[in-house]
């Protein structure tokens, strides 16, 4: 893919020796040269060569909306000279003073005074090495706090090869997996670094520079949709943990919690057992952050036995879809393929083409594409023995032959049997269709599959078309429906995906195609339950509203969806336990 790099990366933006301002929705032909860049900016402004100082690009997207013309939409940050008139452009342009998008500590913590003035301070633990508990564990060590961080699963690279080893081989590690382990779910996922959350303090951008500094490759600080893909989320999160590491922090692999000491309604402690020396230890701990991830539910167990206040919420159930990538190419781009061998001059230019749909069925559920994973594979993704769950990932280059993505119907308590006494009515309720799946799948880690075209007939499928899935341990054909076979989903939910891939069909040429190929169950889109905290502007923030010290954060206490929401959410979390403790 070809990829626009700064003309002056030495610019350091919201210096306070000089003013930026930012232009945005300026239009480029794909194939543009790097120097027509600054001749549109020249144009547009009516300046002069040397009076634009600098230019760095702040976001580039493209605009695919008439396949006829598509082309690449700027965002930039500029530097005039001194005898520009600002004001004057402006008025005229449009242009907005570049925000200030450095990151701030929330103080400064001078190592070796902090402890010496805090006698009984007691180290702050992380629970958990997802996106969110490394950017809470990163945030703290920058602050000097040395936090001792947990994890139930094995360092990233050794987990990976026992998640390997599960695909290829149907080795299961039910501590390293996708779900437990270094990096957490993320790992194995497109390693989408975008989001909807509110970022007034533009967190992201300091998640996605230590990314960089980590060896993403610098396009992810202006692309639109950044991504990294999963091998080179690998080497990111390896320089994560040496950082932690670096500035004083500990971490402990292969080590669970198993209860936690609450007393007076405060937390005072954690029992923890380490799986590869058999050994069970206490930890004296009074500021906890939980950053377990949606999957942890043993742990969502334990904490509501402990009387933490935990609720139901809503998550989506349903399959994972896939289509030939030359289909969803054609579909945004226009007629270039990308198999076989073709110029792909779009692809090439702007990469592989993506898709998010949604429809209302009749019965009033919601139908929407989830996690779409362009050029990638489906994967498997249980956490527990003797259940199949999918998911999807993508590395970096996005050039496996399928598109897939997640298919899914939102759910809310009341289907699931949950209120305020049975909390965790979700969990069993997961388990209950990832057990039938396993049960579908030959109860050999296949999962079960269909062909779109016999699962909007309500018939079983016998054998496939062009679509060659790619979920390892393999694919069972079989009926998803519940007509012939056990019901791997609720029939209000078949019901609304049976309506909505025609509709899909009608936005996407060919998305209901016959062999386009359906496998399940995709259960694991959100964590069922929410470990509610204390809101972010008030004294306590981020503390559960009844246990406190105790930090609830990132996806698994039903606070973030994905790996920028994650950390963002991590950090935002590690601060305010700094500053609760600074008091």
């Amino acid at each position: 893919i070809l990829l626009y790099r700064p003309i002056c990366p030495d610019l350091i933006l919201n210096n306070s020796t000089v003013v930026s301002y930012r232009l945005a929705n300026l239009k480029l032909p794909l194939d543009h040269q790097e120097s027509d860049l600054r001749s549109a900016v020249l144009t547009i402004l009516t300046l002069q060569d040397e009076e634009l100082l600098k230019l760095q690009v702040f976001r580039r997207g493209y605009d695919a909306r008439k396949k006829s013309n598509i082309h690449f939409i700027y965002t930039l940050d500029l530097q005039f000279s001194a005898d520009v008139d600002i004001s004057l452009l402006i008025s005229k342009n449009h242009l907005q003073k570049t925000p200030d998008m450095e990151y701030k500590p929330v103080f400064s913590a001078v190592e070796g005074n902090f402890y010496a003035s805090k006698p009984v301070y007691q180290r702050p633990v992380v629970v958990g090495t997802g996106p969110c508990g490394l950017f809470a564990a990163l945030t703290l060590a920058q602050l000097g706090l040395k936090p001792l961080v947990i994890e139930r699963g094995k360092a990233v690279r050794e987990r990976t090869k026992d998640t390997w080893g599960f695909w290829r081989k149907k080795i299961f590690n039910q501590e390293s997996n996708v779900q437990f382990g270094e990096g957490g779910a993320g790992t194995f996922s497109d390693g989408k670094l975008w989001t909807q959350t509110k970022d007034r303090r533009h967190l992201g951008r300091k998640v996605m520079e230590e990314m960089v500094k980590g060896g993403a490759p610098e396009e992810i600080l202006y692309v639109s949709k950044p991504h990294v893909g999963t091998f080179r989320l690998v080497k990111i999160v390896e320089y994560l943990r040496s950082e932690i590491e670096r500035l004083g922090g500990e971490i402990r692999f292969s080590t669970r919690v198993e209860n936690i000491v609450v007393e007076a309604g405060e937390i005072r402690g954690l029992e923890t057992f380490n799986m590869a020396s058999g050994e069970s230890s206490q930890i004296d701990a009074n500021q906890v952050i939980l950053a377990v991830g949606h999957s942890a539910r043993d742990t969502f167990e334990m904490l509501h036995s402990r009387g933490v206040f935990v609720e139901p919420k809503p998550f989506s159930i349903g399959f994972r879809i896939e289509h030939p990538q030359g289909l969803i190419d054609r579909a945004r781009f226009g007629n270039e393929d990308r198999y076989p061998q073709h110029p792909r001059k779009i692809v090439e230019h702007v990469g592989a083409a993506d898709y998010k749909l949604v429809h209302h069925a009749k019965n009033g559920r919601s139908v929407y594409s989830f996690c779409m994973c362009p050029g990638g594979t489906v994967v498997a993704a249980t956490s527990e023995v003797g259940r199949v769950v999918t998911n999807g990932m993508s590395q970096y280059s996005r050039l496996e032959r399928n598109a897939n993505a997640g298919i899914v119907v939102g759910i809310e308590p009341e289907d699931f049997g949950a209120d305020e006494k049975n909390p965790l009515a979700g969990i069993a309720f997961q388990r209950n269709l990832e057990s039938i799946a396993y049960q579908l799948g030959g109860e050999s880690y296949f999962a079960p599959g269909q062909l779109v075209g016999d699962f909007l007939a309500g018939r079983a499928s016998q054998k496939l078309g062009e679509v060659t899935p790619s979920y390892k341990p393999g694919v069972k054909l079989t009926d998803l429906t519940g007509k012939h076979a056990p019901t791997v989903l609720p029939s209000y939910a078949i019901e609304a995906i049976q309506e909505a891939l025609p509709e899909f069909g009608k936005q996407i040429e060919g998305f209901d195609r016959p062999d386009a190929l359906l496998t399940g169950v995709e259960t694991r889109t959100s964590a069922p339950i929410r470990i509610r905290r204390h809101m972010e502007k008030d004294p306590l923030a981020f503390q559960s509203v009844n246990t406190a010290g105790l930090y609830p954060a990132g996806e698994g206490a039903g606070y973030a969806g994905g790996i920028m929401s994650a950390a963002i959410d991590g950090i935002k979390v590690a601060e305010a336990l700094a500053k609760y403790y600074s008091k």
